[in-house]
C-alpha cells in the first residue's frame, strides 16, 4: 500500500479517472490519504479524514511513507483559520496559497513540516473550539456554491458543513445522507440550538441538503450561495420568493455549544 498528501493549496478529486469527470470533493493542504489504484495519469485515493474515495491527477501529490501516514492519523495537527493565507517552503522559498481547513503537520512557533521539508506560517490557527462554530459559519457568507467545493471560492452544502466542524475540531462524513447518522436527533425545530444540523429531502425522501442551524429560527446554508435563511418545522423558508425552498426531514446534534 502507498500513502501520500496533498502539497497544494486544494486539489480536485473526481468520480471518475478523466479531466471530464465531476469533481465531487477536493483534498485540502495538508490532508492524508491511502492509494487504492493507479493508472497513467491518475490516482484512485481514499481520505483518511472522512474516508472519501475519488481520483486525483498524477501530478498532485506527495508521498509519505507508511508510518508517516499512520502518525498523521493519530495526531490532531492544527488547521489554518482564514481565508486567505500562505506557506512557506523555507528551503526553497516557494509560497503555497492555502485556506480554511489547510493542516499544519507538526506546527510548533510558526513552523511545520511535509515529509522531511521545512514550511513555515504565520496567520490565525483555527480556534478548535465549539463556541466559535457560528463565527466559522458566517464568515463563509456568500461565498458561491459548488458542487464537490470544500473552500471559500466555492463549496457545496455538506462540504459547508464539514469545513465549518473541522474548524472547531469535530471531523464528520462528506455527505449529507452520511452526516445525518451522526448524533442525537432532535424532535421539534423549537428546540434547535446554534451548531445543530438541519437536514432536508427530496420528493423521493433521499436526503439531499444540510445546513447549520443559527437558532431555532435561523439556518445558514449553501445554496446559490452561503445565505442565511429562516427555518420552521416545514422547511427553509425564502423570504425573497416567500416560499419554501427545502423540505425539513431530520434534525442532528453532534455537540452542544
Amino acid at each position: 500500500m502507498e500513502y501520500g498528501i496533498c502539497n497544494l493549496g486544494s486539489i480536485p478529486a473526481r468520480a471518475e479517472a478523466s479531466d471530464k469527470a465531476e469533481i465531487v470533493t477536493h483534498v485540502l493542504f495538508g490532508e492524508h490519504f491511502e492509494i487504492l489504484e493507479q493508472e497513467e495519469k491518475w490516482l484512485k485515493i481514499k481520505l483518511f479524514l472522512d474516508k472519501y474515495e475519488a481520483w486525483i491527477c498524477q501530478k498532485q501529490w506527495l508521498e509519505i511513507t507508511s508510518n508517516e501516514f499512520e502518525d498523521h492519523s493519530i495526531n490532531s495537527f492544527p488547521v489554518v483559520g482564514q481565508t486567505n493565507a500562505t506557506v512557506t517552503n523555507v528551503n526553497s522559498g516557494s509560497k503555497i496559497p492555502v485556506t480554511f481547513g489547510a493542516v499544519l503537520p507538526y506546527f510548533q512557533n510558526g513552523h511545520f513540516r511535509l515529509r522531511n521539508e521545512p514550511y513555515s506560517y504565520s496567520g490565525i490557527i483555527a480556534s478548535n473550539n465549539t463556541a466559535d462554530l457560528t463565527t466559522y459559519a458566517t464568515s463563509l457568507l456568500n461565498v458561491p456554491y459548488l458542487w464537490g467545493g470544500r473552500g471559500p471560492m466555492g463549496i457545496d452544502c455538506s462540504g459547508f458543513t464539514q469545513l465549518v466542524y473541522k474548524l472547531v475540531g469535530h471531523s464528520i462524513p462528506r455527505d449529507a445522507y452520511q452526516q445525518a447518522e451522526l448524533g442525537e436527533t432532535i424532535s421539534f425545530v423549537e428546540l434547535v440550538e446554534p451548531g445543530d444540523l438541519l437536514f432536508f429531502d427530496n420528493q423521493d425522501g433521499h436526503i439531499n441538503h444540510v445546513g447549520i442551524a443559527l437558532s431555532s429560527e435561523e439556518i445558514i446554508h449553501s445554496s446559490g450561495c452561503v445565505r442565511i435563511d429562516k427555518i420552521d418545522h416545514e422547511g427553509i423558508f425564502m423570504e425573497k420568493n416567500k416560499k419554501y425552498s427545502h423540505k425539513l426531514r431530520l434534525i442532528k446534534r453532534v455537540f452542544g455549544l
